[in-house]
């Protein structure tokens, strides 16, 4: 293109090209795709992205062992279990479940393995808190009354005597 505006009208015009016109050398190519070879199951398995050569294979199937522990802890009577520790394990799982479809590759063998940690952590969790609503031997209407009844004691009392309720909760003088 030249600098000088005159000179532009001997130019061959831009308007006389097609827009979109594919370059000479691709017109005559096939649209055939040529097929994929044929992999057997063990093939694909062995060159998938989360296949048997992978970390994202070899950490589900050691996962397994964490749920299988867990799934024998069923047996356990419910108060040698640990409540913080089958928490954690149910909030793994729930949480490492939704991140496996938002990584790539997708695993979903991990997903599943977490899903299930999620279940035994579950379990575990309800079987603990149900044991320990058992072992108090007071329904939950009442365990809400107390505590009802004590928040309203101590507000009265703060009300009524505030340097008293502040000398009984500090161990201080208040003046």
């Amino acid at each position: 293109m030249s600098a000088r505006p005159a000179l532009r009208l001997f130019q061959p015009s831009r308007t006389a090209r097609v827009p979109f016109r594919k370059p000479l050398g691709h017109r005559f190519q096939s649209t055939e795709a040529t097929p994929a070879p044929s992999q057997n199951i063990f093939q694909r398995l062995w060159h998938s992205p989360v296949g048997v050569k992978t970390v994202h294979f070899w950490a589900p199937v050691m996962k397994w062992g964490i749920v299988l522990a867990g799934v024998s802890d069923f047996a356990r009577p419910a108060e040698n279990l640990s409540l913080t520790q089958n928490f954690a394990l149910m909030c793994t799982g729930a949480i490492w479940t939704r991140w496996c479809f938002i990584i790539k590759p997708r695993n979903v063998f991990l997903a599943a393995v977490n899903f299930f940690l999620g279940c035994v952590g579950f379990t575990q969790v309800m079987r603990i808190w149900l044991y320990n609503r058992s072992v108090k031997d007071t329904p939950i209407s009442q365990e809400v009354k107390e505590v009802k009844d004590s928040i309203v004691g101590t507000t009265k009392d703060l009300v009524n005597d505030p340097k008293g309720v502040t000398k009984e909760v500090t161990g201080l003088n208040v003046k």
